[in-house]
């Protein structure tokens, strides 16, 4: 699975818009659309605060589970 794979099934599992997500985090919602379609990726300081976001691992966003 992909980063951007992980990001938009947590957020959906968890009925969560982008724009939520993206406040909760700080970071625009066209950021969160844009790692959701694999246009970017996000920097490692975002993928800490989406690991802790979503309570899952680093890894498991990285799909090195």
């Amino acid at each position: 699975m992909t980063i951007a794979e992980s990001i938009k099934e947590l957020r959906t599992e968890r009925g969560i818009s982008q724009a939520a997500l993206a406040r909760a985090i700080g970071v625009s919602q066209k950021a969160i659309d844009y790692w959701e379609r694999g246009v970017n990726e996000p920097k490692a300081t975002y993928i800490i605060l989406l690991a802790d976001f979503f309570d899952v691992s680093t890894d498991y966003l990285l799909g090195r589970d």
